[in-house]
Parts: structure tokens; C-alpha cells; sequence
């Protein structure tokens, strides 16, 4: 059976205490339980105080079958901030934008050049999602459409840094958005004449959304998944209603990270289940404890907290 494990975001510390509550123990190849496996929904890297300790933790987990990983939006993001043009120039120019939490991880390795281009060629090992069994894993967001389109056109074994580049200078094509649907989710863009304002009084022009739910009739409020400020209760136009993913209740269960859900909840639907509890802001980190059962339950949460012991 599996541990889900929420956007961990180099926070090692944190990550061995809940391996250590889960029954995970340290052993020649990384910690292991021989009854369960790890599951790690990306974005392991940036952020936190121990990116170096982490990034080997997670690898020698999967590398020994004590784990699998998947990318997220940041190891993305990682991987396309290493690439170069024809000139051998940095591909990523100024202004950098998502890329600023990069350079925690750059520094990280500032002195370990070489093993940091291991960790770059294992990233590009992996996969941008698992089906596996009667569960589903995907960093932001599980579209049919967008996974059928993948598995069709991704080549299997390590993915090619020239897909990297091409998703990053051609976002309009058919493979970077589906990509980038799949890691970083749909978000509703205002139209230019709409002005709504959040409850921190600001006019948001775009916010992330529960991209399970069927808008029609839906309010601002009730179709955006956001955690830094909530919409006001306005019914959507149907005019701008934005496209979204439903997930039927009959579909396996799914469980992804991305939308920093400090304050849960974190089971959506009983077949739903976010686990990125906001690791820089709230010093916690969660998992899922799976062992089979067709529908999620509470009591299968696990998290543990950073103490000052």
C-alpha cells in the first residue's frame, strides 16, 4: 500500500519525522517499510532550508524502490532554468519571474556542481503522473483529455531536454499546455471590463480553481480554490464561465499537491484529496495513508509539525 506525501518543498527535517511516524526506517538504500511504499507529488525542491538533503532523501527512495515521485510546476521550472539556446546562452533572460525560487536551490549546490548535474538528469527521469492500481497521482490538476494526450505523445524513459525547451519558448502548443494544465492547474483569468475585489481588497485578475467542479451557476467564491484571500459570492456570467475538468464520483481516487491548503480541508470529494498543506508558511507536512479503500477517509490523514526540540 502507499503514503501520499504532500509538497515537501526541501523541508528534510520535516520529511524524515513523518517517514520516522509512518514506520519508515533509515536503512543502506534510504528509508524503507518493508509493507508500504512513498509517494512524492512534486515540488520537493525550492523553497525550504534543506533542498540538498531532501533531493537525495526522495532519490535514494525511488532509486531503491522505497519510492515513487512525480515532477511538479518547480522541478519543472528547476530543469528549465539549467537549459541554454543555440549559443549556449541561459535560456530563462530576465525577468525571472517563476523562477526566483530557483535560485534557492541553485545556491544549495553552488559547491557540488557535479552531483547537482545528477540530480538534474534523475529529474528528467521521472514521470508527470502515476496510475497505479485504484489511486491516481498528479501534481495540480487530473484531466482525461490532457493524460490521454501525453501518454501519445511523450516518448517513454528519461524526458528530452528539448521538450523542456520547447514548453517553455512554444507555451501555445498542444504539449505545453497540456503539460502545464497537468502541474500547474487551470486558472480563470478576468476579462479586461470585469473588476471584482478579494477580501485583502485587491482586484484579482486571476485565481486558481477547483478545476473538479462544473461552474454553471457557480459563484466566484465557489469555483476558486485559493488559500490567500477568498472571492466575493457573485454568480459567474455564464458569458465568461471558464472550461474545467470534472471528475466523476465513480473515478478512482486522485490525489495531487500545488494548492497550499494550509487551512484544509484537504479530503475535497470522496474521491479528491489536495495534501500540499502550505510546508513554508505552516511548518507542516502531510500524507495520505492509503490501504486500498474505494473512498477517502479522514482518519487516513497523517501530518507532523516542525517543533523547537
Amino acid at each position: 500500500m502507499y503514503d501520499i506525501i504532500g509538497d515537501v518543498h526541501g523541508h528534510a527535517q520535516l520529511l524524515k519525522k513523518l517517514l520516522q511516524e509512518l514506520g519508515y526506517a533509515k536503512t543502506p538504500t534510504g528509508y524503507a517499510n518493508p509493507d508500504r511504499k512513498a509517494i512524492f507529488v512534486g515540488d520537493f525542491l525550492n523553497r525550504g532550508p534543506q533542498i540538498r538533503k531532501t533531493i537525495r532523501m526522495i532519490r535514494t527512495m525511488v532509486e531503491n524502490g522505497n519510492a515513487y515521485a512525480i515532477l511538479g510546476n518547480h522541478e519543472i521550472n528547476t530543469i528549465i532554468a539549467h537549459l541554454t539556446d543555440k549559443k549556449n546562452k541561459p535560456l530563462v533572460k530576465p525577468p525571472l519571474k517563476n523562477f526566483i525560487p530557483v535560485l534557492k536551490t541553485i545556491n544549495e549546490f553552488v559547491n557540488y556542481p557535479d552531483e547537482w548535474a545528477g540530480h538534474l538528469k534523475w529529474l528528467r527521469s521521472l514521470p508527470l503522473f502515476l496510475e497505479l492500481e485504484d489511486i491516481r497521482v498528479v501534481h495540480a490538476c487530473w484531466s482525461d483529455r490532457a493524460i490521454e494526450y501525453l501518454k501519445n505523445n511523450l516518448p517513454p524513459g528519461k524526458i528530452k531536454k528539448g521538450l523542456f525547451k520547447e514548453i517553455h519558448t512554444h507555451p501555445e502548443s498542444e504539449l505545453a499546455q497540456n503539460i502545464w494544465l497537468i502541474t500547474k492547474g487551470p486558472q480563470f483569468h478576468m476579462p479586461g471590463d470585469l473588476k471584482i475585489i478579494n477580501s485583502k481588497g485587491v482586484s484579482s485578475r486571476s485565481f486558481r480553481m477547483r478545476w473538479w467542479e462544473n461552474p454553471v451557476g457557480k459563484t466566484f467564491e465557489e469555483i476558486s480554490f485559493e488559500s490567500k484571500f477568498k472571492l466575493p459570492n457573485y454568480t459567474i456570467p455564464p458569458q465568461i464561465a471558464p472550461s474545467t475538468y470534472p471528475y466523476p464520483e465513480d473515478a478512482p481516487i486522485v490525489f495531487f499537491g500545488h494548492y497550499c491548503r494550509k487551512n484544509g480541508p484537504h479530503i475535497i470529494k470522496p474521491n479528491i484529496c489536495c495534501l500540499d498543506s502550505c510546508i513554508v508558511g505552516s511548518k507542516n507536512l502531510l500524507a495520505y495513508r492509503w490501504n486500498g479503500e474505494k473512498k477517502l477517509t479522514p482518519e487516513n490523514l497523517n501530518d507532523t509539525q516542525h517543533t523547537n526540540n
